[in-house]
């Protein structure tokens, strides 16, 4: 059962046909990101499944399984979805960092599949100066021991578009696109897309003309049926600046329109959404509260005031 300050929430949640949620806490145990998630409005939720800036993991143990899976059953959270470690680097020239990176990620595909978690969310990796075209060859690599040594597993890896920083990969559709056309099995590959790397990384989100040809050139590259999952964030940096600092809904520089034209997408609308934005309290109230209030208020709205529908220069 869920401690006492995280009983299950009456508040409305946003309509049946999105699913809205964030990146919660596991602190005190996995089920409790889905309790604190449910506490908030969320129908559905993000979460690491171990320490995401350590190696060392602790093997779940069937506690930790029968109570994560009660949580999800109890609150009727949807599709909860996990986000690998930061420390994962499948790009990696280092022989050391990169066997560790995949027999991590291994072990997170593995930790998914015992908890029903279908998608696991990762960065592609960095080449740290090998190259592009090393760096997306090692990932493939790494991709394809990955999925052959989790074959019995029921979870999708999803590789997140990124904001290009560094030597990261995954910047351009055309990068996502060409580790999913190598995959050997690419029905267990996919997207997630982030708005904020997507936007730093030079892609465009608003007006309506431009949020219209960003979604034509992923249906050309990667095609729109490989997307599973999107992180909304706005960004603290302009267009095409390569870095990825995450703002509050509307608060950025891609500005509300773009997440109004995104939320109301007929085509992207039965994909999981969560935010990433930055945890803290505004006033006493939690700033994830007033994001996913902000978003909800965008659902069937046909258009915002002159204001709001362009993003800051």
């Amino acid at each position: 059962m869920p401690p006492k300050q995280e009983k299950r929430s009456k508040r409305t949640s946003a309509p049946n046909r999105i699913l809205l949620g964030a990146h919660m806490s596991i602190a005190g145990g996995l089920h409790k990101a889905v309790y604190r998630g449910h506490a908030i409005g969320c129908n559905t939720v993000q979460l690491f499944t171990k320490s995401n800036v350590q190696w060392r993991v602790r093997p779940l143990t069937d506690d930790d399984v029968r109570t994560f899976r009660e949580a999800v059953h109890e609150t009727g959270i949807r599709c909860p979805t996990a986000h690998a470690s930061y420390l994962i680097n499948l790009a990696s020239p280092q022989k050391k960092l990169y066997e560790q990176s995949i027999r991590s990620l291994i072990e997170e595909v593995l930790r998914c599949d015992a908890l029903g978690i279908p998608y696991l969310v990762v960065h592609p990796g960095a080449h740290q100066g090998y190259g592009e075209d090393a760096g997306l060859r090692r990932v493939s690599q790494a991709l394809e021991r990955i999925l052959s040594a989790t074959a019995d597993a029921s979870v999708t890896v999803l590789l997140e578009t990124t904001a290009g920083q560094g030597t990261g990969l995954g910047y351009r559709f055309e990068q996502l696109a060409e580790l999913l056309d190598r995959a050997t099995d690419g029905t267990r590959l996919g997207i997630c897309l982030d708005t904020c790397h997507m936007f730093a990384a030079g892609y465009r989100l608003a007006p309506r003309r431009a949020y219209e040809e960003t979604l034509a050139a992923l249906d050309q590259t990667i095609g729109l049926d490989h997307v599973r999952v999107i992180h909304l964030n706005d960004s603290k940096r302009p267009l095409g600046s390569r870095v990825d600092r995450h703002a509050h809904i509307g608060e950025g520089m891609i500005g509300l329109e773009a997440f109004r034209l995104l939320i109301n997408d007929p085509r992207l609308n039965h994909v999981p959404m969560y935010l990433e934005t930055p945890k803290e309290k505004r006033e006493g109230q939690d700033m994830d509260v007033i994001n996913l209030s902000t978003l909800r208020s965008l659902v069937g709205k046909r258009r915002l005031p002159t204001k709001h529908r362009r993003a800051k220069p």
